[in-house]
């Protein structure tokens, strides 16, 4: 490929990623895609060449996101409180996956389904969190039987609540902690 085309290219995929977390923010998660590439000024095929469905666009847009979390999760498996630092790592995915409109449900889509283009990227947070979580566990203050893919469905669900509910945002900390531990909520 020319620079100039690879150029161009590069330049199509950065707008339309910009463009995507703008309608995406905006509408959800099942914008139209022909919003998304109205706002990027370019065509519907140019969107479909970067990103080929649906799936693989939030992929890229919330890969990033992803990153973030799974690099934050090994930073805070050396805290000295493991229950605080599982709570601090669900509440920022929690409020991460507020962002968009329908990125709890799209997650918890994803991780069900070994087929969706967000899999991987969702199974690759899950793992991260799951080291969080037997740490909690071996302490002894999360209740052993919880899986993680239950504890981030928890987390997801107060996400979603949080998004239809405005006064909710502000108790997902403390209904995290009552949901998952063994001493529920503290005074």
């Amino acid at each position: 490929m020319p620079p100039t085309t690879r150029a161009d290219a590069l330049r199509n995929r950065a707008l339309l990623l910009t463009a995507a977390g703008e309608v995406i923010a905006e509408h959800g998660t099942n914008a139209s895609l022909r919003d998304v590439a109205r706002r990027a000024g370019v065509g519907i095929g140019t969107l479909y060449r970067h990103f080929p469905d649906r799936e693989v666009l939030l992929e890229a847009l919330l890969d990033a996101n992803f990153d973030a979390l799974r690099a934050r999760a090994d930073g805070l498996l050396a805290s000295p409180d493991p229950e605080a630092a599982l709570l601090v790592w669900l509440e920022e995915m929690a409020a991460g996956s507020a962002t968009y409109q329908g990125l709890p449900e799209s997650i918890m889509d994803a991780l069900a389904n070994e087929e969706s283009g967000l899999h991987e990227a969702c199974d690759r947070m899950n793992s991260a969190g799951g080291r969080l979580l037997e740490r909690a566990q071996e302490a002894g203050s999360i209740r052993p039987e919880l899986t993680i893919r239950a504890v981030i469905a928890v987390a997801l669900g107060l996400s979603w609540a949080a998004q239809h509910t405005s006064d909710l945002s502000e108790q997902v900390g403390p209904l995290l902690r009552a949901a998952i531990t063994d001493s529920g909520v503290r005074q």
